[in-house]
C-alpha cells in the first residue's frame, strides 16, 4: 500500500515500474508522482552552469518539499511575488534569500517582508511602487540604506509560448525617470525583465537585453544587478527547446558586452525549467465517446494548463502487457460537471483504451500542482516518490543525448 504524503515526508522510492504497479491497485483518485532526483538534477545544472546567481520562483511549485530539494541542491534565493510566499519559505528555508519580485504589492506587505522577514529585495514598474518601497521600509522617517531595487522594463514575448509582456513593466519613454529616481534610493540598483513563460530561442533574451543596453545608456545610470527573470523551457509534445546552454550562452555575452561594471551581477528567476520533470499525475479512465475520454483530474485540478491554454503533456498507457494497438489522437474531459473542464490536447494514446485504464500523464512538476483546487469535491492528495526518469528531460539529453529512456516526443 502506498502512503500517502504527509508532515513526516513522502513514501521511500520505488522502482521504474512503480506507475504500473500503482494502477494495478486501481486507486480511485489520481496519485501524483514526485521525482526528487529530476528536481534535484534540475537545480544542480543550473547552479553549476548559468553563468549567475539562478533563484528558484516560488510560484511554479510552492511544495515544501520541493523547496527542500532545491536548497539541498544548491539554490539559495528565491523568487516570492506574494506575503504569502514570503512566508512560506521563511518557514521552510530561514537561512533563504528571498527577493520579492512581483512589481505590484501591497505596502504593508512590503513592510512586512523588510521588517520581519528580511527581505531587501524588490523589484517595481512605476514611480508609484518606488514611493510605496521607499515608505514601507523606511525606520522612523529614514530610509532604509540597504534595498536592492530592480526596476522591472518590458519586453517581448513573441519568441514565448506564454505571453508576460502586457501586465508589467516599465515602457522604454518611461524608463531613463524611473531608472534615475530608484538610483537615487537605492543601495544596488538593478533591470529586470520577463520574456514570457516556455522561450522557444535563446534570442528571445538576446533581444531583451538590448533592450537592457538601451536602457542603460540612456539614463546613464550605474547598474548592479541584471536579471533577465524566467522562461526557461522545458520539453513538452510539440515544444522541443534548443539546449539549455545555449540560452545560458547567448545570455552570458549579451552580459559580458553591456555597459555595466565588473562587478555588477547576472541573475535569473527559473520556475518551469527547475520543477517541469519534478512530478507527473496517474489518472483513471471513467468513460470513453469516441475519441473523448473522462478521466478523474481536469481543468481545476493539475491539468489547469491543459484546459485553458491548450497545453501538450506527454501521456502513455498504464497496462500491462504494452497495447500493440496503433495510437490515436484522443481530448479528455476532467470529472467536475463543467464544460470547461475540457482538454483538446490532442493527447496520443494506443486506439483500444477503455473505461477502468489509467494515464500517466508527465511533466506537471510546473504549475500542476499549484494550480489545483478542490473544485466540485474532486482532488486527491495521494503522492507517491518514484525514482523512474521523467517522460521527458532537457537534462538527460545535456548529460547523454544517446540515452534510450528519455522520450523524444
Amino acid at each position: 500500500m502506498h502512503q500517502h504524503h504527509s508532515a513526516l515526508g513522502l513514501a521511500a522510492p520505488h522502482s521504474a515500474s512503480d506507475a504500473i504497479e500503482i494502477a494495478k491497485g486501481a486507486p480511485l483518485q489520481p496519485v501524483t508522482l514526485v521525482r526528487p532526483h529530476a528536481a534535484a538534477r534540475a537545480a544542480r545544472f543550473f547552479v553549476e552552469k548559468f553563468p549567475g546567481r539562478s533563484m528558484y520562483a516560488v510560484k511554479a511549485n510552492p511544495s515544501p518539499e520541493l523547496l527542500r530539494i532545491l536548497w539541498d541542491s544548491g539554490v539559495t534565493q528565491y523568487d516570492v511575488a506574494s506575503l504569502g510566499e514570503v512566508r512560506l519559505v521563511a518557514r521552510t528555508l530561514p537561512e533563504a534569500t528571498l527577493c520579492f519580485m512581483h512589481p505590484v504589492k501591497a505596502e504593508e506587505a512590503i513592510h512586512q517582508a523588510y521588517f520581519e522577514h528580511g527581505v531587501r529585495t524588490f523589484s517595481l514598474d512605476s514611480m508609484e511602487e518606488l514611493e510605496k518601497i521607499v515608505r514601507a521600509t523606511a525606520c522612523n522617517g529614514v530610509p532604509a540604506a540597504d534595498l536592492t531595487l530592480c526596476v522591472r522594463i518590458r519586453v517581448s514575448s513573441d519568441l514565448s509560448k506564454l505571453s508576460l509582456a502586457s501586465k508589467f513593466g516599465v515602457m522604454p519613454d518611461e524608463a531613463k525617470a524611473l531608472l534615475l529616481a530608484t538610483r537615487q534610493v537605492a543601495d544596488a540598483l538593478g533591470i529586470c525583465f520577463h520574456v514570457g513563460s516556455q522561450a522557444m530561442s535563446p534570442d528571445a533574451y538576446a533581444q531583451a537585453m538590448e533592450r537592457v543596453r538601451a536602457a542603460i545608456v540612456e539614463a546613464a545610470v550605474t547598474v548592479d544587478v541584471v536579471d533577465v527573470g524566467g522562461g526557461f523551457p522545458s520539453v513538452y509534445p510539440g515544444m522541443e527547446p534548443q539546449a539549455l546552454q545555449r540560452y545560458f550562452d547567448t545570455i552570458h555575452r549579451a552580459f559580458e558586452s553591456l555597459p555595466i561594471s565588473y562587478s555588477a551581477e547576472l541573475w535569473a528567476e527559473p520556475g518551469r525549467a527547475l520543477c517541469a520533470e519534478y512530478s507527473s499525475i496517474i489518472v483513471r479512465v471513467e468513460r470513453r465517446r469516441g475519441d473523448e475520454l473522462y478521466i478523474n483530474d481536469g481543468a481545476y485540478g493539475a491539468l489547469f494548463d491543459a484546459a485553458h491554454i491548450g497545453w501538450r503533456f506527454p501521456v502513455r498507457l498504464l497496462r500491462e502487457p504494452d497495447s500493440r494497438a496503433k495510437t490515436m489522437p484522443f481530448s479528455f474531459y476532467g470529472p467536475t460537471c463543467d464544460d470547461l473542464d475540457h482538454m483538446t490536447g490532442p493527447f496520443e494514446l494506443p486506439a483500444d483504451i477503455q473505461v477502468g485504464d489509467y494515464i500517466e500523464v508527465g511533466m506537471l512538476g510546473a504549475y500542476g500542482s499549484a494550480m489545483r483546487t478542490a473544485f466540485n469535491g474532486f482532488g486527491s492528495d495521494e503522492t507517491v516518490m518514484v525514482a523512474d526518469e521523467p517522460m521527458s528531460s532537457l537534462y538527460l539529453q545535456a548529460e547523454a543525448p544517446a540515452r534510450t529512456n528519455v522520450v523524444k516526443l
